[in-house]
Formats: structure tokens, sequence, C-alpha cells
């Protein structure tokens, strides 16, 4: 009778710690740039994972007031809009791209376009964007971010503070930041489709430390294609032709990234 009793009171105690467990939501992946059009290096694999019901967030830095097209020896968007047009035309921009890969609408933070930096001229601006990112992070608990890398991609000041601030935060055990955080980069083929020039010298990190390779369908790619369409003020049509004819060719099904920290090597970012 006492071993019955045990048996009954073991079982009662598994059933209610099963019952007390919250159920997981969907895995949630964070990209965290400056711009409305830095989705690009990981557009596929964004389609993918959303394909595959991760739940999708793009955390824009800028009001993208600055934006003017690539600023490259390529072919560029008539003058439009500007200002506070550019501003609503960018935010816009952004929603069709995330629409058109599959993301959550994008969170629009505003901070001014080319500034995030200006130290001398606002003393708090760094420190009040550093404070916004948490937030929105402690808010959304990803398992996983993306950013650019400490270079910013392609030396933009913008792009290297915003991935500064996202590394500071996760090495400072900030609140609902990850500790599967990667880096992303335009592939140097991708930089010469939008510029003769290239990239900057010392810009892309050496191949050993792209040990994240994470694979993307042929829809993916199509779908990153008609997500950089959305761009209107950034690209011309010639140049989502010529980028996306690149990468097809060059990327072979694959985005590499650079995790920024101890990862073992492999193909999801979710393990």
């Amino acid at each position: 009778m006492r071993a019955l009793t045990y048996t009954i009171l073991a079982t009662a105690m598994v059933t209610a710690a099963e019952g007390s467990q919250v159920p997981r939501g969907p895995r949630t992946l964070a990209l965290v740039v400056a711009h409305a059009d830095d989705e690009g290096p990981v557009a596929p694999i964004l389609a993918r994972y959303a394909r595959e019901g991760v739940r999708i967030y793009e955390i824009i830095a800028s009001d993208g007031s600055q934006g003017a097209g690539f600023q490259g020896n390529i072919p560029r968007p008539e003058p439009g809009a500007a200002g506070e047009d550019l501003v609503r035309q960018r935010a816009e921009e952004a929603r069709c791209s995330a629409q058109a890969l599959g993301l959550e609408p994008p969170i629009l933070l505003d901070f001014p376009d080319g500034k995030l930096g200006d130290y001398i001229g606002d003393r708090s601006l760094l420190y009040r964007l550093t404070d916004r990112l948490q937030q929105e992070l402690q808010r959304l608990q990803p398992d996983v971010i993306l950013t650019w890398g400490p270079d910013g991609g392609i030396g933009h000041p913008d792009h290297r503070l915003v991935s500064n601030i996202v590394t500071q935060l996760q090495r400072a055990g900030a609140p609902g930041v990850p500790q599967r955080v990667f880096y992303m980069y335009l592939p140097v083929e991708g930089i010469r489709a939008m510029s003769p020039r290239g990239a900057p010298p010392f810009m892309i990190p050496q191949p050993r430390y792209f040990t994240t390779h994470v694979p993307f369908s042929s829809a993916d790619l199509e779908a990153s294609k008609r997500a950089m369409a959305c761009h209107r003020s950034q690209f011309t049509p010639e140049v989502v032709e010529r980028v996306m004819a690149a990468a097809a060719r060059e990327l072979n099904g694959q985005i590499a990234l650079v995790p920024a920290f101890d990862t073992k090597p492999g193909t999801d970012l979710f393990e």
C-alpha cells in the first residue's frame, strides 16, 4: 500500500510540474540595423526562417532622412523626396520589404540618420539610442540577433555604432540580449555590383572567421529580390537586377556569417 501511495504521489507531482510549464512560443530573431535597406545582406535567410515559422523583427535605428541612394559609381534613383517626406517614404519602403520577406512590421526608432555618433552636437544621443535598443530587445526576448560587423560592412559610421551597441549590450549581460549574436557582411562581389570601386581595404574579415553558413532556397532569394525592389529611393531597377544576379552567382545558396562570440561552426542560427 505504501508503494502504491508513493507511486500516486510521484505521478501527481510529475503531472503538476508538466502542467506548470509555460509553452514556449515561436523562435524569435531580431535584426538590429541602422537603415531601412540594411536587411539586404541577410534577406534570403530572413525569408527562409520566416517561411519556417520564426518570428522576425527588424529594429531600424535611424530615420533614413539622409539616404539618397548608395554612394557609388552606379545609376542612382532620380532626386525625389527629401526631409520628412523622405523619412515617410523610407518607412513605407521598410514596411514593404518586411512584408516581402514575411517579417513582422519594422520597429522604427527614428534617430537622426548619419548622426548616431554625434557626441558633440548631442551628448545624450548615443546613450538614448543604447537605452532604446536595450528596451526593445528586452521586450522582444530574441533567441538570435543579427547585426552589422564592427566594420559596418561597408564602413558606414551608423552601421558601426549599431554593431558596437549590440555587442556592448551582450557583453554587459543586458536583459533580453541573447548569447547568439551574428555579424553580417556584404560579400565583395555584391559591393562591386553596386560600385566598381569595391570594398574599402581591410573591411571584410578573413574567411576563417565565417564559421556559420546558413542555406536558403531559390524562392528565398526571389523574396529578397522583391524586398530590395521595395527600396525605390535607394536602388534603381537596374541595380536590383545587377546585385541579385551577383547574389545568385556568388552566394551559392548560403549566407556566411561571423559569430560575435564563441559558437561552434554550423548551418543554423538557432543551434
